[in-house]
């Protein structure tokens, strides 16, 4: 008999909508299996609360990647989400679609299924558009603000440097096209983090078809002959073993999910023979593919106040506090990303390749995760950054034991090709066209070193490599495909091999998305659902 119809591992931003949608029908029985915990800290709700939780190891796993020649050498931080509502429920919020090209691009290289016509569709089902204004379009129950209001007065120098360029406009990031300077709609409904666990799990957990359980780590999948059967895993000291008469779907994330294949037997064969796993389908491309974006800001002390002016000092604190605690509104309930867009370095390009961000506050510290918190700085000043929208180098996540505690093995790979190379230098080149407009030169007052402005092209290039990281994208590591030769899921998800377990999350992107990753990983999430009851 089986515990369970379906069982999600993972209760992130792919397993929340997932939990939500397969148990709707009440037919079906589900557990959520979550290696976090629940998630209660105030610092999750609280928008701006990012700062606290990007360090916290209570809901952060704090992955550090192994370190890269091309980066001088340096480890990456990558802080993931280890608490329901996954790196949704710790990250800066930015809800962005991604550009209709980079959906193509998924049909176009074998995803059949998911081009931009239909993943509209459902990103459109999925959420409740709210306006400046409070007026709402849609009905899904995802809550996706537009904060235009309430943005810093200091952005007002961002909008106008890209007129002066002749950079194009657009009200909304997440439209038809989507190209050009905009205030970046967030996440938040009445002040608060609308991440997935509250939007999806939360309503779903009234049912009695659904069951939640955190502090569970996931050993391994069993399988009968070639389908999965169960989940072996730890909970509270005891060691389990729960059956799913229907199906297994792995939503654990581009780091977990293709570690928990591999610790079942699906991946490199060698690999995993070299750990003393038995490989049950030897899969080369599990772990492979893996794709990031990577960010460098430039900061800059401002001649106004900015958020630093409203944040640092004590009085501003309270003020701050007191605000939100009354109107739900301010800068505790706003992204530290503010505005930016997606832009073409060179006029000439057929799509936009580069994502920027311009934010009224600098925060001296650094992208390692060594310190704790994140502060900004004692006086007025603002970060204008990039980062190349569709990198093409590609990296590995595997094993590093077969112990499913173990930390993984992250090698991106990062700036492998001669072309991310190239898109560096262009995106440090339109930021440093932007600085020096009339707009923007008079909202310098001096730049925290280095100094963009001086740089050239070796300059850009090799200060990236001294400071860059992650913009916490990772995807790509169980890619979606028609060849079962040069993929790891079907364009239904279904793991090539095997029966009876799918993916469903961030891992099984063909390629990249543009700009963040969060929403597209909700939207994939919410169409995997449909495959899923279409095959039942």
């Amino acid at each position: 008999m089986a515990d369970y119809d379906y069982i999600i591992i993972g209760a992130g931003s792919a397993g929340c909508v997932l939990a939500e949608r397969l148990s709707a029908s009440g037919q079906h029985k589900v557990l959520v299996l979550e290696a976090g915990g629940r998630g209660w800290s105030p610092w999750i709700a609280l928008p701006l609360g990012y700062g606290k939780t990007f360090f916290d190891p209570a809901v952060n796993w704090k992955y550090q990647t192994e370190p890269e020649e091309t980066l001088a050498g340096r480890c990456g931080y990558w802080p993931r989400g280890k608490v329901v509502g996954g790196s949704g429920a710790i990250n800066a919020l930015v809800y962005a679609r991604g550009l209709p090209h980079d959906f193509e691009d998924w049909a176009a290289s074998g995803a059949t299924g998911w081009g931009w016509d239909t993943v509209r569709l459902t990103f459109e089902a999925m959420e409740t558009r709210v306006s400046a204004r409070g007026e709402r379009e849609g009905s899904g129950p995802l809550q996706v603000q537009d904060v235009s209001d309430q943005i810093h007065p200091a952005t007002r120098h961002f909008f106008a440097a890209a007129d002066q360029l002749g950079l194009p406009r657009t009200d909304d990031l997440n439209g038809s096209t989507g190209e050009g300077a905009a205030v970046y709609r967030i996440n938040t409904s009445r002040g608060r983090r609308m991440h997935s666990a509250r939007a999806f799990l939360a309503p779903a957990l009234k049912r009695a078809n659904i069951t939640l359980m955190t502090g569970a780590l996931v050993e391994r999948i069993a399988f009968e002959g070639r389908r999965a059967a169960a989940v072996q895993l730890v909970h509270r000291g005891r060691t389990l073993t729960l059956r799913a008469g229907r199906e297994i779907i792995l939503s654990a994330g581009a780091v977990t999910s293709p570690r928990l294949l591999q610790l079942s037997g699906i991946g490199p064969a060698e690999m995993l023979k070299s750990h003393g796993i038995t490989p049950l389908v030897d899969a080369p491309h599990v772990g492979g593919n893996l794709q990031d974006h990577l960010g460098i800001n430039y900061y800059f002390r401002a001649t106004e106040p900015t958020l630093n002016n409203a944040l640092r000092p004590f009085l501003g604190k309270v003020r701050a506090a007191l605000q939100y605690g009354l109107t739900r509104r301010g800068p505790l309930a706003l992204s530290v990303n503010q505005c930016g867009g997606y832009f073409r370095s060179a006029p000439d390009l057929g799509r936009p390749d580069q994502q920027l961000y311009f934010n009224p506050v600098t925060y001296t510290t650094s992208p390692d995760g060594k310190r704790t918190v994140v502060q900004p700085d004692p006086f007025p000043g603002f970060i204008i950054g990039f980062q190349p929208s569709r990198p093409t180098s590609r990296g590995r996540i595997d094993i590093s034991a077969a112990d499913p505690a173990a930390p993984p093995r992250i090698r991106p790979n990062s700036l492998a090709t001669e072309e991310d190379q190239a898109q560096v230098v262009a995106g440090g080149r339109l930021c440093q066209r932007l600085i020096t407009t009339k707009a923007l030169d008079g909202l310098v007052e001096s730049a925290m070193d280095p100094d963009l402005r001086q740089m050239d092209d070796d300059a850009i290039l090799a200060d990236f490599r001294v400071r860059c990281g992650t913009v916490f994208h990772p995807s790509g590591t169980c890619r979606m495909g028609s060849d079962p030769a040069a993929s790891v899921v079907s364009s239904r998800l279904k793991v090539h091999g095997v029966e009876g377990i799918r993916v469903a999350d961030a891992s099984v992107f063909p390629n990249i998305t543009s700009g963040n990753t969060n929403a597209p990983t909700m939207m994939l999430a919410h169409r995997a659902a449909d495959l899923i009851l279409e095959d039942a």
